[in-house]
């Protein structure tokens, strides 16, 4: 018979369909509450489940919190607890939630992190022939994570097929599996077709777009620390991540006047609450706005 705890990622996956770097987390986030218990073995102790308390649910959060784990951390922490407690009692593992009715920390709003132009134009071209023997795969990864705003794990999941090259689109994947389609600037596809042409192993990695040396896939990880070889390189201070380059791509979208129900489509955002923080974040639009139409601008 399958454990609590396994019999929960399938319920994941399967019932809820989240995304499985989401499954990762929680599984983590499960196994640091399992040992904060002590003696509570989630996995096989179904006695165990039910002796859960409400207070024993607040008293690992504030152990997160003390080892310093950032709100949101904590928060996706309690998500976890939370779904697996409202798992339990579905079936019958357990006889009520004690995590109900708990609060999840409050989390700041933080603006996100963005880039001038200049030195996004500046990023996407250190990738060199004479110093980079992957320059031209590293240069569509980076092409591609600014042209479209793809996160770095569906950057890594891309195949060949998913670029139409005639219509000037890719076809992106998505948390849960969602599929959505986003146009791609002409430099970006262009760079994909050097690379493809040019550099890319023949065979491997499961038909993904962007290959090893060996033809191995590349991960989410891999692309990650493909942007900061980069960002070093450039001499960029600020802490740059494939997620930087996504803020860059909807910041300039929203500044060239692009609406936000197209923006969120674009970035596959389920909630529009998600993406109405980036017209936080361009103060220059704002006051040009203001000054044109506030009777004292």
């Amino acid at each position: 018979m399958l454990s609590a705890a396994e019999a929960f990622e399938d319920y994941l996956r399967g019932e809820c369909g989240l995304a499985e770097n989401t499954c990762r987390a929680y599984r983590r986030d499960l196994i640091q509450f399992g040992s904060f218990l002590a003696d509570t073995d989630l996995s096989r102790c179904t006695s165990g489940l039910r002796k859960i308390t409400p207070g024993m649910i607040e008293d690992f959060l504030i152990s997160q919190s003390a080892a310093g784990k950032s709100p949101a951390s904590t928060a996706r922490a309690l998500a976890a607890v939370r779904t697996f407690c409202r798992f339990c009692v579905l079936t019958r593992l357990m006889d009520s939630d004690p995590s109900g009715a708990i609060d999840p920390p409050r989390k700041w709003s933080r603006l996100p992190t963005t880039l001038h132009h200049k030195v996004l134009q500046t990023l996407m071209e250190t990738p060199a022939p004479d110093e980079d023997k992957h320059w031209l795969r590293d240069r569509a990864a980076l092409a591609l994570l600014y042209a479209t705003g793809m996160r770095a794990a569906e950057l890594a999941g891309l195949k060949p097929g998913d670029i139409n090259f005639d219509l000037g689109i890719v076809r992106v994947f998505g948390k849960g599996g969602k599929e959505r389609i986003v146009p791609v600037a002409a430099p970006a596809l262009e760079a994909v077709r050097r690379y493809v042409s040019q550099a890319r192993p023949s065979a491997g990695g499961e038909g993904a777009l962007l290959l090893s040396r060996t033809g191995r896939a590349l991960r989410r990880e891999d692309i990650f620390r493909i942007v900061r070889k980069y960002v070093r390189r450039a001499a960029i201070r600020k802490r740059v991540s494939p997620h930087t380059l996504r803020h860059c791509f909807a910041t300039q979208l929203l500044a060239g006047g692009a609406n936000l129900r197209s923006v969120q489509e674009m970035l596959g955002h389920a909630d529009i609450a998600t993406t109405q923080i980036y017209t936080h974040v361009d103060a220059s639009r704002l006051k040009a706005i203001h000054k044109k139409f506030h009777p004292r601008g």
